[in-house]
């Protein structure tokens, strides 16, 4: 039998609708978490109970991905042997749909069902750009394309809770972590066509644009600025060791060297966070050959954009660092600092947190 799992703070009677349009749509079980809605709320959750659902309560508000976690580690120790459809709370997603997702996590085993908006009609300015955002963030860190980031329908086979548990986030970057650990941990992406649905423009939704932004961009952001900083240095030390041996050969390698292991320790240690990152022995020697690799890709594409097209050196100079960033980060990602995990085995065993159920 399916379960769906419904995160919920503050929500309205539409969580009581859809409720009942699940109940008469199909036959499944029902795990509402209240992520710290509060006593106002208590008659509602209430109604969800006496309504045959599972009701986990929060203390106080922690954020959708920690709710979720909630609802996957609870499921975990119940021995759910079904698969399960994650749905939001404010009547976004129609029962249909959740219907659909439930069938294909049958079909599809081991895989991520996600429920993608195709955003057609009137969409609410903000949904688009945000979705046109991670989606390019996300091809641009990933290397493949996925319609809708950003959705909160979602199926999962049982098998996957460990999984889903272990990933990082407590907020609505848990969503877009699970989308980029997805890969390199070995659980392909299914999409299923849903329907778009907007209410009141999106109002009830209780995602902060600048706050939660930041989150689901954390990754590409610490990336950058591990890469500024290692710019910098590298700059730095090149004037100083110039200064210092008066070779601007050892300046130049010198300066690199040291700006180099700069940036494998920033990004080992604060970028590439996984409870499983390799070690240091597994991973230095794969990122110090891509900073080869890399250093031999800089000089050809400048060759290659400034003396055979004949784009000006500055130019060419920008085309070359940005290929060459986005080629770095996926590498680092998908190679260097990619989960000891073996892919399409068995994921790390997670530490799960206990929450007050009620």
């Amino acid at each position: 039998m399916t379960t769906v799992l419904i995160p919920a703070y503050e929500p309205d009677e539409r969580l009581l609708q859809l409720i009942a349009a699940l109940k008469a749509a199909c036959r499944c079980r029902i795990v509402v978490v209240d992520d710290g809605s509060g006593e106002a709320y208590g008659e509602l959750f209430d109604s969800a109970r006496q309504a045959g659902c599972i009701v986990l309560t929060h203390d106080h508000n922690f954020g959708k991905g920690r709710a979720l976690k909630t609802g996957f580690a609870f499921l975990k120790k119940a021995g759910e042997v079904g698969g399960i459809v994650c749905a939001d709370s404010d009547g976004q997603h129609l029962p249909a749909d959740i219907v659909r997702i439930a069938a294909a996590v049958d079909e599809h085993p081991d895989q991520i069902v996600l429920g993608c908006r195709h955003f057609t009609g009137r969409v609410p300015l903000r949904s688009r750009f945000g979705n046109q955002a991670t989606r390019l963030v996300y091809a641009l860190t990933t290397g493949r394309s996925v319609t809708d980031t950003q959705t909160g329908l979602r199926g999962f086979s049982p098998a996957m809770l460990d999984w889903l548990c272990s990933i990082p986030g407590d907020r609505f970057e848990y969503e877009m972590n699970m989308l980029l650990q997805a890969r390199g941990d070995g659980y392909p992406i299914h999409e299923v066509p849903i329907d778009t649905v907007y209410l009141e423009k999106n109002k009830s939704s209780h995602f902060r644009p600048v706050a939660d932004s930041i989150r689901i961009y954390a990754p590409i952001l610490k990336f950058c600025s591990s890469s500024v900083l290692s710019a910098g240095l590298d700059f730095l030390l090149l004037f100083v060791l110039q200064f210092v041996t008066g070779s601007l050969l050892a300046a130049v390698v010198g300066s690199r060297l040291c700006s180099a292991i700069f940036n494998y320790a920033m990004n080992r240690r604060y970028v590439f966070v996984k409870k499983d990152t390799p070690r240091l022995i597994e991973s230095a020697p794969k990122y110090f050959a891509l900073v080869a690799l890399v250093m031999v890709l800089n000089y050809g594409l400048l060759v290659l954009f400034h003396e055979m097209v004949g784009i000006p050196l500055f130019i060419a100079k920008l085309l070359t660092e940005g290929a060459l960033f986005v080629f770095s980060y996926w590498c680092q990602r998908k190679f260097v600092f990619r989960s000891r995990a073996r892919a399409g085995g068995r994921p790390p065993k997670a530490y799960f947190k206990r929450y007050k159920k009620v």
